[in-house]
């Protein structure tokens, strides 16, 4: 098991800015209608090792089909950074897009297909 280690990310004009500590251990590359548009590649993190640090009022909120998951993105710019909503075992958790992230070398990361086009 690797490490977690602190990362920083945010959207494109830089108003929503956050922490996140993940040991990005599982990357996907989804297929449902929202990822496949937006180029998403996702990591999941329980909602403590997340920080806000800026932004909350920039952001804007988007729900579809079972509007169990809150596609959160920035106002401003549109990028969607991150998002919340719950795991499977109850718990809050937030989506983080690695290609959001500051200091990640896409190159070394293989996502793993994930097939939301079925759910």
């Amino acid at each position: 098991m690797t490490e977690s280690k602190a990362h920083n990310g945010g959207c494109h004009c830089g108003r929503v800015r956050y922490e996140v500590k993940t040991a990005l251990e599982t990357v996907i590359s989804c297929n449902c209608s929202i990822c496949q548009k937006s180029g998403a590649w996702l990591t999941f993190v329980p909602a403590q090792d997340f920080t806000l640090i800026s932004g909350e009022a920039e952001l804007a909120d988007y729900q579809f089909n079972k509007k169990v998951i809150h596609h959160l993105f920035c106002s401003n710019c549109g990028v969607r950074s991150y998002g919340r909503g719950m795991g499977p075992d109850g718990r809050e958790m937030v989506a983080i897009n690695v290609r959001c992230l500051d200091d990640i070398d896409l190159s070394s990361i293989t996502p793993m297909p994930f097939d939301g086009k079925s759910l």
